[in-house]
């Protein structure tokens, strides 16, 4: 906010230059114009205040894709701000990170996938504050141009994902589950970011790699990739979700609300607003302005209007958490969520 100039009042012109202003009628003006600037002043001071925001630090699973960008159209569309809420973002190289993160009070809300509800049970300080996709629409695994020919040709294939226990490992392990190879019919290979996965496609040291689609249009498009297997057919599946430690529940509850409605009217936002959110997330992901355009149009369906968790996308988590042997048996599901937080329709 700018400085405020404060001039010292005078006589009105008129009463200067009449010769009948008495010195009572100057002292009288004065006082009422000081006054005047002491309301005014206090009006600023009490505005400032109204709209102080409330630092909330977020985190991202991984800065390259889609699905996280509503974080960053928010924040430069004023929208978390209108909310009350300045955000502090960080991305990290995948959901383990990222829970780490969290655990040692790096972060206040983390957006992740929905498998990372196992961590919770291992301990993790956290809990699901809202279903924020639903089926993986935004992923796919792609192969080098001469690779793999069908799904058939990943038996045993080796396929980067980013972290182990992270969605990209599941869906890789369900993909082989589904063509009755069990869930270890294709090596996964944790390898983190993906500028080094796609590194290693291109250096062939691995055989495909599980990445957004935004990558995966940009490798098409170059000539050094190609789309092999998609996952709208996941259809009673929790993409992601959007995680709040259980510090920031316990003691201060209000931001979590204000994060989760800045969250949903920016999902509104960018939905009725093609144009604008593409150019800024042609910004935050460095892509092709094509690519990303195409991308907005495969992924912005898989984003919930309300962030209700689907029971039956739950009992898939459920079965996954004891098929990958991330848990010994299936947990308590409504142990490791709250739908307290949410906006109300």
């Amino acid at each position: 906010m700018g400085a405020i100039a404060v001039v010292e009042p005078s006589c009105p012109a008129l009463c200067r230059a009449s010769t009948s202003c008495g010195f009572g009628e100057r002292k009288t003006w004065m006082a009422a114009t000081s006054a005047a600037m002491t309301i005014l002043f206090l009006l600023v001071v009490v505005s400032s205040a109204a709209y102080a925001a409330e630092t909330l630090r977020v985190g991202k699973a991984v800065p390259e894709a889609f699905s996280f960008t509503p974080v960053d159209v928010g924040i430069r569309k004023d929208i978390f701000r209108k909310n009350g809420l300045e955000i502090e973002e960080t991305a990290f190289a995948g959901d383990a990170k990222l829970q780490q993160a969290m655990t040692s009070d790096s972060l206040d809300i983390g957006i992740g996938s929905g498998p990372a509800l196992a961590f919770i049970v291992k301990g993790s300080p956290i809990k699901g504050v809202a279903a924020m996709a639903g089926p993986p629409l935004l992923l796919a695994i792609v192969v080098r141009p001469d690779g793999a020919k069908t799904v058939a040709d990943l038996k045993g294939k080796r396929i980067s994902v980013s972290t182990a226990g992270s969605l990209t490992y599941w869906l890789v392990s369900e993909t082989a589950r589904r063509q009755g190879w069990g869930p270890n019919g294709i090596d996964i290979q944790p390898m983190g970011a993906m500028a080094g996965q796609i590194a290693a496609l291109m250096r062939g040291d691995i055989d495909g790699a599980i990445m957004d689609l935004a990558n995966a249009y940009e490798l098409e498009k170059k000539g050094q990739g190609r789309i092999l297997v998609r996952f709208g057919d996941f259809k009673e599946f929790i993409t992601h979700i959007i995680f709040a430690t259980d510090k920031l529940i316990a003691t201060r509850p209000d931001p979590i609300r204000k994060f989760l409605a800045g969250w949903f009217e920016t999902i509104a936002y960018m939905r009725a607003h093609k144009t604008e959110t593409v150019e800024i997330d042609t910004q935050v992901l460095q892509k092709d302005a094509e690519v990303v355009s195409r991308t907005y149009d495969d992924v912005m369906p898989m984003f919930s209007d309300d962030g209700k968790f689907d029971p039956k996308g739950l009992a898939t988590l459920a079965r996954s958490f004891v098929e990958l042997h991330t848990l010994p048996e299936e947990p308590d599901m409504g142990k490791l969520y709250t739908e307290a937080f949410l906006p109300a329709r």
